[in-house]
């Protein structure tokens, strides 16, 4: 079996008394939707942070393609091609859709930022931001105000954003939150088709997303890993069920 592009070992992670990370082993493989599970306050964001370099774990090790990321931060990371989206979408309002993944086109190329009214003019910039854009299904959205954009929109958006990092590994957190059905079932779309550009780790709430994309599903409760395996393991897990599924049954 090939290596592991994202590999975590034995990772822990306290504040205090509170082990908000109790030796967390997990990895993603390659053409894989990895979905990370669990009730609120579980520990998962904490994870995905110091997956990205946002917290430094106690212990532990976080490899990346074959590389030990200790003492790497979040902007080396990301230029390895680790692509965060977040909870709360990070877009800039008072930009155009376009011209947020323009920007984001720029800084994935190392160039530095210039005034947007010559970036835009600028073929090899606006054409791949166009082209994640299409990915993702806004075309004919380029000259909208990010502010007015809907919620499910400002998602795609923040996709295309990380598109624009040709990543190696998207970390999705909580991509659905706030979307309504017919959302989550368009995003969940778009997820199925990413994963043939970059593996997913998908931590998410919406179970029905989850059981739709998830190649395997790891369960964290109280910041431990209590299991690991495909929708059919996890569905029937006892431990699970009375930890986590029964709840939102």
């Amino acid at each position: 079996m090939a290596e592991p592009i994202l590999e975590i070992r034995d990772l822990t992670k306290s504040f205090g008394a509170l082990t908000v990370s109790d030796h967390i082993s997990l990895d993603l493989r390659a053409g894989e939707i990895h979905a990370l599970i669990g009730p609120n306050g579980a520990g998962k964001s904490t994870l995905i942070k110091q997956i990205c370099g946002e917290l430094q774990q106690d212990s532990g090790s976080i490899r990346f393609a074959g590389r030990d990321l200790a003492g790497t931060g979040t902007v080396e990371r990301a230029r390895l091609g680790l692509a965060r989206t977040f909870q709360v979408s990070s877009v800039a309002p008072e930009f155009t859709t376009l011209q947020n993944v323009v920007l984001a086109v720029q800084g994935a190329s190392g160039r530095s930022f210039g005034f947007l009214r010559p970036v835009l003019s600028d073929p090899s910039l606006t054409g791949p931001a166009r082209r994640h854009m299409e990915r993702v299904g806004l075309t004919g959205r380029e000259n909208i105000l990010a502010s007015i954009l809907s919620h499910g929109e400002r998602r795609r958006l923040e996709l295309a954003m990380a598109l624009a990092m040709e990543p190696h590994v998207f970390l999705l957190d909580e991509p659905m939150a706030g979307l309504g059905p017919e959302g989550s079932v368009e995003l969940t779309a778009i997820l199925a088709n990413l994963r043939h550009e970059a593996p997913i780790l998908l931590v998410e709430h919406d179970m029905d997303a989850v059981f739709a994309l998830a190649d395997r599903i790891s369960v964290l409760v109280y910041g431990r890993i209590i299991a690991t395996g495909n929708v059919d393991d996890i569905r029937s897990n006892p431990e699970v069920q009375s930890s986590y599924l029964g709840e939102t049954a």
